[in-house]
């Protein structure tokens, strides 16, 4: 068995083990709900077994515990500066998730109870007050009520829920020496993508399906080993960010999200995706109301906003730097042009912004078509248009597009349009990209080609003889003809059709006058 193939058999057995566990909770609540249970405990096993390794560097030439240490109390302090300085935050040997899993297997869950659970988690917390990772570790399991009686009656019965679920957990074999595999990220990345299937409406706001990931990422990655910052104005669970970082070496990642659990998610994810709270930047706010990176120039820009989302359109923004030059706003009832203008005002000079959104913004008028005007007549930013199958977003099956744009662009007298609507595997659920779709996308975007029914690079005239519509079909013909219908063939069938049903009616009234039936 080769080293892929054995990755997607662990793979695939991971995924079983993981929904099997969420199954355990499932009747008793929400998906939405017992989500935040299950990703939170993976979460702390993740940084109560990063602890106990980076205690185990620290002590490895005193040769004594983790324990023995902390009950001296100069080694204890010494300890926990270290363990602050180096990754955030303290777990005490107590409270670490292998000595919880000890005391739950000592029969009748031993000393662990949900109470004991919530002090570990209160002490994380407590443990980064006045320390720079403060802000990243700050009301970060507030989603796992631990006190909910949808858990159970009482502490007892909570608690035995719970340790079943760690225990399920603890037996996840996260560490393989022999494949290399991010076993605890691919854990967290499948559990959050399969909440988001069965969430409904909302799920597409905190997770865009990785296969749309791969084509963003690889697109603002194009002729780049190393971005110096990447920044995901609506970042969700933090997926997106992450998958720039598998085309590129990131120096640091910068987001903002409008609702705290999904807030919560993403910083979970990149603490759990091992990106130290030192090289990311993720607030909890409305990006278009409260910006809180305006200052900052990023190299990669990178979003799934929410399909045009309402916002205040408040005059006021007439006068802020992202939109005073267009003497537009993007109207109440859709924000799409809003996220972008926001998103290109904070775009380096060197950077690219790929942004998925509904296939709207392409064509409609009034206040957008005067930006889209602005964008592609004034400053020329417009790089690409890509449109993408219907039915490939959790909780929307409406078709999408990808907007590319650069503010130094190397072809800046054409626009590339490309129309892969087509081309993907039907689904039960969602319809799928395929590798190849993928790759097909991002070769032709590389290298701008013009392909027969698929793409086509438009000059900057022909979009302005076209008004500035930038829907696809006025650039990319996919019509394709229909075969010409053979007339006396058709006729000959139907003639056959219905001589076939004539013996079928002589058989019949044959075998009712046998059975005596008049």
């Amino acid at each position: 068995m080769t080293s892929s193939e054995k990755q997607r058999q662990q793979q695939a057995e991971l995924h079983k083990k993981l929904w099997n566990m969420a199954n355990d909770l499932r009747g008793q609540m929400e998906a939405y709900e017992f989500k935040n249970y299950i990703l939170s405990l993976i979460f702390y096993r993740y940084l109560s077994e990063k602890t106990e390794t980076r205690v185990a560097k620290l002590l490895e030439e005193d040769k004594i515990s983790y324990e023995e240490a902390w009950i001296d109390e100069e080694m204890r302090e010494a300890l926990a500066e270290e363990l602050i300085q180096q990754i955030g935050y303290v777990i005490e040997p107590e409270y670490l998730f292998s000595n919880m899993i000890n005391e739950i297997e000592k029969g009748d869950n031993g000393k662990f109870d949900t109470e004991m659970l919530q002090r570990a988690i209160n002490l994380v917390t407590e443990s980064t007050l006045g320390a720079d990772s403060q802000d990243d570790f700050q009301h970060l399991f507030d989603d796992m009520d631990l006190a909910s009686s949808r858990l159970g009656r009482d502490v007892k019965s909570r608690s035995k829920l719970i340790a079943k679920i760690m225990v399920s957990i603890n037996n996840i074999p996260f560490l393989h020496d022999d494949v290399d595999i991010d076993i605890l990220g691919d854990a967290y990345e499948y559990m959050i993508s399969q909440f988001a299937a069965s969430a409904g409406k909302k799920a597409g706001e905190f997770y865009t399906p990785q296969q749309v990931s791969k084509i963003l990422a690889k697109i603002v990655t194009t002729g780049k080993e190393k971005l110096r910052n990447v920044y995901d104005p609506t970042c969700g669970s933090g997926s997106l960010l992450l998958r720039v970082a598998k085309e590129a070496e990131v120096g640091k990642y910068y987001g903002q999200e409008l609702t705290s659990t999904t807030y919560n998610l993403a910083r979970m994810n990149m603490l759990l995706h091992d990106v130290s709270y030192q090289r990311f930047d993720i607030r909890n706010d409305n990006t278009l109301e409260t910006p809180e990176h305006k200052d900052l120039r990023f190299e990669a820009v990178v979003a799934n906003p929410p399909y045009s989302a309402k916002w205040s359109a408040d005059p006021k923004f007439l006068d802020d730097e992202r939109y005073s030059v267009y003497g537009k706003l993007a109207p109440k009832s859709k924000a799409d042009y809003a996220f972008i203008q926001h998103m290109i005002h904070q775009l380096d000079d060197n950077g690219t912004m790929a942004v998925v959104l509904p296939h709207g913004v392409l064509f409609r008028g009034a206040a957008e078509g005067v930006i889209r005007k602005y964008l592609i007549e004034e400053k020329n930013y417009l790089d690409a248009v890509i449109g993408l199958p219907a039915n490939i977003f959790f909780g929307t099956s409406i078709p999408t597009c990808i907007l590319v744009f650069k503010k130094c662009r190397e072809a800046d007298d054409n626009v590339l349009f490309i129309d892969a609507s087509s081309e993907f595997e039907k689904g039960k659920n969602q319809n799928l990209l395929r590798e190849e779709d993928v790759e097909k996308i991002v070769q032709t975007y590389i290298n701008r080609q013009t392909i027969d029914k698929y793409s086509y690079a438009a000059s900057l005239k022909e979009i302005k003889e076209n008004d500035y519509n930038l829907n696809i079909p006025r650039y990319v013909d996919t019509f394709e003809e229909e075969e010409p219908v053979d007339v006396v063939a058709v006729q000959a069938r139907l003639k056959e059709i219905d001589e076939e049903i004539s013996e079928i009616d002589s058989e019949l009234e044959k075998y009712l006058l046998e059975l005596g039936v008049d």
